[in-house]
């Protein structure tokens, strides 16, 4: 089923004169969660963003499925037990994008430490044990253990040893979070629900009585404004839960969001080289953890954590950040000497906190107010579920691993509602076997369904790279691509392969943009810098041939990609120090 820029124009024509039973308003990674659930469920579904689908924190977060074992220091147990329960689920349902990774913890007796060798033996045994590691066949493997200081330094020898005690190692997962989001989205409007980038909610519509009956939207690529009429409405918009809330007349005006901005710098691995995911407490007596984590062929660092008060859209990384995170990677890698110049990109991503909870929250997953008046740092992840008394739904907080049991809350309660206010009858479906588009394989054997899959790429002409990074990107969806191998030619400026991605990408991914495609449906503007000016191009005429862009349009698309790539690479960063300097 096409899933495109075609899709799109008659999935707008049936959103407006069709009723739908939920609509959804947030296309990142809460609101696929719903989408998926509500329509394998039957319900009418539809979904809108007033941008890409996951272009806000969504794509932006470390890119692992984790539990989150530094909350066990605040006491959020029933946030951890939801989390780390879920990172197999989500394996099992994605499992071409979630893999085991498991992730070393350096521990550094030093004030402000997060974990002693005593504290963090104990944090990691209760995390196994949440997680079922031990009950679970294929996950015994990862069971978590202790290092001393030598076999540490061994394993990892660019770290500092000054006051390094030992360190343990435990289960964690890698992901592609913005990929996670698409995957979620394109099942959901497989299964009949319509899913629109580039909706822009501007009210929220009640009836007469004081009920919500619908929202009207403006779409921002022909500035058109029109009404969807829904029986539910649910608010899924991340840090922009408050701005849509405030749409609606009868809702409360008071702020429930704490966003906080989050902060990551991407080196190539021959400047700061790291074995495996690495998590170690910043030493500078502040509560933060910091990543490590290596990526083709690049180390990623992060991630800051301070309050934000700026662009939602546009979050952008700061001087201050970066020289926070470099004093801190330059402290633990001591023969590293980063500087702001190491940096080939970055990006940073806006957290949707919940501020203090009021009595009558119905908290989803182990909400605290754990971070009043401290620290964002020391702010609770779980999330929220709130119905308004006009009935608009907002679903808010929480942390990317733990979407499905957040979609699971918020189904509960949109199937009691329609039954109770519509005599509507729905079932809810068991979402941890709804396998995402790209994963209808058996995740038990992934790696060697993976590998199979790669193989059938590389016999249609396809190099073992070209055909393990598409099996990565798009796992079972991999087959169609290496099918039209046949019958393609490559377009001018880019390989076959990347031609074929990109074409699948249109048709089936709802990719609009050249920004769309090489920051969210790939990862070339992140860790490709390279190679990128030579790709972007090539992607900017094929999608210029693909839409029947003029010139004024496709110097446009040029402008916003320069302008994404000029803010991931730091250029003004840069110039302003070398000027300074």
């Amino acid at each position: 089923m096409s899933f495109s820029i075609n899709s799109r124009k008659s999935d707008i024509q049936k959103l407006k004169r069709e009723q739908q039973d939920l609509l959804i308003i947030g296309g990142g990674i809460t609101g696929a969660g719903v989408a998926l659930q509500a329509s394998a469920a039957g319900m009418k579904t539809a979904l809108i963003d007033m941008q890409d689908f996951g272009g806000g924190t969504s794509s932006r977060s470390t890119r692992l499925v984790h539990g989150g074992i530094r909350y066990l220091k605040t006491f959020d147990v029933e946030v951890v037990s939801d989390t780390v329960k879920e990172r197999a689920v989500v394996q099992h349902i994605a499992p071409h994008m979630v893999r085991p990774d498991p992730m070393l913890l350096p521990i550094y007796d030093e004030p402000g430490t997060t974990f002693t060798m005593f504290s963090v033996k104990v944090a990691m045994d209760l995390y196994d044990h949440l997680a079922g590691i031990n009950k679970t066949p294929n996950l015994k493997k990862y069971a978590n253990y202790m290092l001393t200081k030598e076999e540490v330094l061994k394993r990892e020898p660019q770290l500092n040893p000054e006051n390094l005690a030992g360190g343990g190692v435990y289960l964690d997962y890698q992901n592609n979070d913005s990929r996670l989001v698409v995957e979620n989205i394109k099942k959901a409007h497989e299964k009949g629900g319509l899913m629109v980038s580039r909706l822009k909610a501007i009210k929220i519509l009640n009836d007469g009585n004081g009920h919500v009956i619908g929202v009207k939207v403006k779409d921002t690529l022909t500035n058109e404004e029109f009404d969807i009429q829904a029986k539910v409405v649910i608010n899924t918009s991340g840090p922009w839960s408050d701005f849509v809330r405030h749409l609606d007349e009868d809702e409360d005006k008071k702020s429930q969001m704490r966003p906080t901005k989050g902060v990551h710098l991407v080196v190539d691995q021959s400047r700061l080289k790291v074995p495996q995911p690495t998590y170690f407490g910043s030493g500078t007596n502040d509560g933060r953890m910091i990543f490590t984590i290596p990526r083709e062929g690049k180390t990623y660092f992060g991630t800051t954590d301070t309050d934000y008060k700026g662009d939602l859209t546009n979050p952008r990384v700061d001087m201050n950040d970066v020289d926070y995170l470099l004093k801190i990677i330059n402290k633990k890698y001591p023969h590293a000497h980063l500087t702001l110049a190491d940096v080939e990109t970055s990006w940073a991503g806006v957290r949707p906190l919940v501020a203090a909870e009021e009595p009558e929250t119905d908290v989803v997953s182990g909400a605290s107010d754990a971070g009043n008046a401290s620290a964002p740092s020391a702010v609770s992840r779980g999330s929220s579920l709130k119905v308004a008394q006009d009935g608009l739904i907002t679903l808010a907080g929480g942390k990317l691993t733990d979407y499905r049991v957040m979609a699971d809350g918020a189904m509960k309660k949109i199937i009691t509602i329609l039954h109770d206010q519509f005599d509507e009858n729905f079932e809810e479906v068991n979402s941890a076997e709804l396998k995402v588009s790209g994963g209808d394989f058996d995740s038990d054997k992934a790696e060697e369904i993976l590998d199979s899959y790669a193989k059938q790429g590389v016999a249609k002409g396809f190099t073992p790279a070209e055909a393990e990074e598409i099996v990565t990107l798009f796992g079972s969806n991999s087959l169609k691509i290496f099918a039209a191998a046949d019958k393609a030619t490559a377009a001018p400026g880019l390989s076959l392969a990347e031609t074929l991605s990109l074409h699948y990408s249109l048709d089936e991914e709802m990719t609009l943009t050249p920004v769309d495609y090489l920051l969210r449906r790939t990862y070339h503007l992140l860790f490709r810098s390279e190679t990128l000016d030579k790709v972007k191009q090539g992607v900017i005429n094929e999608m210029a041939r693909y839409f029947a862009w003029d010139q004024a349009e496709v110097a446009e698309q040029t402008e916003l990609l320069d302008k994404e790539i000029a803010a991931a690479k730091l250029v003004d960063l840069k110039h302003n120090r070398s000027v300074t300097n």
